[in-house]
């Protein structure tokens, strides 16, 4: 019995899951809103900006709307926003060589 309430919770997350994603360069004003952090100046920014070309990817997203960076970006695909489909994930840190200078003797 618990195995079969295990499967049906499993199967109705999945499905949650697939229900709740957003396409930005498809999602109406109304999806927009919808979702927490975004208000109807984020919204109309997002919307102009599609208007001019669909977004490419959330690094497009990023340089086009101002109010959307990484912790934004990371926010609103937690919520089930995507961009062409794919989740934000954040870049890696880019880190310069460590360097040593040699101690003056």
């Amino acid at each position: 019995m618990i195995p079969k309430i295990t499967a049906v919770l499993v199967t109705g997350l999945f499905a949650g899951l697939g229900w709740a994603q957003i396409e930005l360069n498809q999602a109406s004003e109304i999806d927009l809103d919808g979702l927490q952090g975004v208000g109807p100046s984020l919204t109309r920014q997002v919307l102009n900006e599609r208007q001019k070309g669909a977004f490419t990817d959330w690094a497009d997203v990023m340089q086009r709307i101002k109010g959307i960076g990484p912790k934004k970006a990371d926010s609103l695909s937690a919520q089930g926003l995507r961009v062409q489909g794919q989740l934000y994930t954040p870049s890696a840190p880019t880190s310069a060589p460590a360097t040593t200078t040699p101690k003056p003797q």
